[in-house]
């Protein structure tokens, strides 16, 4: 995959996931606002039901007081007395009847004497006039009706008169005029009344339209907050309001405001299965996102990494294959062919270039078939002490060469395992082989075994030039070097560790390393013992 489709497929990943995102938050956002709407409208309604349902107390109270009052006939002197009647006529051809509707009103005005005991009854006045005139009215209404279809019949009427309903005179006085001049001279604490029975006004109203929630309340006179307020009532909460006693006008000095501290959580709450539903979707989109955003820059990585270890592959035969030909050409000159010494030189050197290409061609064949399980190997008694001994065989030669050293402490008791001696001698040579490979200096290898539990421990330990913690995290991957690129600095192709990673887990074991830059590597294996 090229660099610019990469990029571009990285843009439309992440704009889509930012768009997903944003269409998911103004979804709940719009959801919020359209329940913060209608909360607020189910709010306004219920205020306006409390302060009617407080208004109508209040008046109650007032008509109970002047009901009572009037009703003594001995206190109250009619002034004056009208009555004045209106008739209705309704035809109804549908139900083929007549209708008549007739309503009168009386109108007494009547007169009542300044008595202290019946005024403390009603309110404290204070009145510079020595009577009170007010009005009385009384309604008196009829309903007559005459069905049509008895007309046909030829008889009358009057003989089918139905009365539906009659209301005499009533003692209940309606004196609002009065009312509204007096109430308002009241103190807003008493005109309240009770405070338990108006939070249970408002606590009512609100169930009725399922707000189940904690609130404060406060009675404000315009701007100021009177005594009529919850204890917990706060001026810097969102609240509602709504004017209460008003005049004819619909105008008041006072307003009933109300506030729920748990406002916001209550609208949330009806959008948590939706919230709850976008968070896991979004949750998925996002993983969905990173994995594969990370699938893709592994699958760059490995194939800049197939690119190196194909030219570093490329590079480690090219040298064998020139040491060959210039061995060849050695041995087709005359000079040389008659000289067996020499010819015997350039076979021994064509023979170890190609078991070397061939070791190297193995080794890619054996990480196959490791990775795909296929590799077939045959286990059977092996003692740890000896594979060691022949892995150092191996690089002795070379450690010389390089003023090196090998110092090995044999401490295992018990060193027998169950395993392949090929491959155990492999894994060792490759660690034996880094740490000649990686030293800027003489090379110090310092190998000890030991039993831990029914375990053997092989520690390997050297003073090259170490590795940082982000490249110990890499270094059994396969194909992973320290440098990449086309660069052939650094020695091998990347297989190395990853095969020993492969061959110690085949064998049940593990091996960790622990290692710092400049001061050099410590690799240990752990693998089970026969029991004694």
């Amino acid at each position: 995959m090229s660099k610019r489709i990469f990029v571009l497929l990285l843009v439309l990943m992440s704009v889509s996931l930012i768009g997903i995102i944003f269409i998911q938050y103004f979804f709940i956002l719009k959801n919020y606002e359209e329940n913060n709407k209608q909360f607020s409208i189910n709010v306004n309604y219920v205020l306006e039901e409390t302060t009617s349902d407080v208004e109508r107390n209040e008046f109650r109270k007032y008509v109970r007081k002047f009901r009572d009052l009037i009703a003594n006939e001995a206190l109250v002197d009619v002034d004056t007395l009208s009555i004045q009647n209106l008739i209705i006529i309704d035809e109804n051809p549908e139900k083929r009847e007549t209708i008549i509707y007739k309503n009168g009103v009386i109108e007494e005005n009547l007169i009542i004497p300044k008595t202290k005991s019946y005024y403390d009854d009603i309110i404290d006045v204070i009145s510079e006039r020595e009577n009170i005139s007010i009005k009385r009215l009384s309604n008196q209404r009829e309903e007559k009706v005459f069905s049509n279809r008895r007309i046909e019949d030829n008889l009358s009427p009057e003989q089918f008169l139905l009365k539906v309903g009659k209301i005499s005179k009533s003692k209940e006085v309606l004196f609002e005029s009065a009312y509204n001049d007096i109430s308002k001279r009241n103190p807003i604490e008493e005109r309240i009344g009770d405070i338990n029975k108006f939070e249970k006004i408002i606590e009512r109203n609100l169930e009725r339209m399922n707000i189940n929630l904690d609130f404060e309340y406060a009675i404000f006179d315009q701007d100021s907050i009177t005594k009529i307020s919850s204890e917990k009532f706060d001026l810097s909460n969102q609240s509602y309001s709504s004017l209460i006693f008003k005049d004819e006008n619909d105008l008041s000095n006072y307003s009933l405001k109300v506030a729920f501290p748990g406002r916001t959580p209550f609208l949330l709450g009806s959008l948590v299965s939706v919230i709850i539903t976008s968070i896991i979707f979004t949750s998925i989109i996002i993983i969905a996102y990173v994995t594969t955003i990370l699938l893709l820059l592994r699958q760059r990585q490995i194939s800049q990494i197939k690119t190196d270890f194909i030219n570093n592959m490329t590079h480690e035969f090219k040298t064998p294959i020139a040491t060959i030909n210039l061995a060849l050409s050695a041995i087709k000159n005359p000079k040389t062919i008659v000289n067996k010494e020499k010819v015997k030189k350039y076979l021994q050197m064509i023979y170890d270039e190609n078991n070397r290409m061939h070791d190297q061609v193995e080794n890619v064949l054996m990480i196959s078939h490791l990775e795909r399980n296929q590799l077939n190997i045959e286990k059977t008694k092996q003692d740890i002490n000896e594979i060691i001994d022949l892995a150092i065989s191996h690089v002795s030669l070379i450690v010389e060469n390089n003023n090196g050293n090998i110092i090995t402490e044999k401490d295992a008791d018990n060193s027998m395992v169950i395993g392949n001696e090929t491959h155990l001698i492999n894994v060792m040579v490759n660690i034996l082989d880094n740490a000649i490979k990686y030293n800027d200096n003489s090379p110090e290898i310092f190998i000890k075994t030991l039993n831990i539990g029914s375990r053997v421990l092989i520690e390997i330990k050297d003073n090259g030039i170490g590795m940082s913690k982000a490249v110990q995290s890499k270094i059994f991957e396969k194909f992973y070097r320290k440098q990449t690129g086309d660069l052939h600095d650094v020695k091998g192709h990347g297989l190395g560790l990853a095969y020993v990673k492969k061959i110690i887990a085949f064998h049940n074991g593990n091996i960790t390393v622990d290692s710092a830059v400049g001061k050099g590597s410590k690799f240990t294996i752990q693998l089970n013992t026969l029991t004694k």
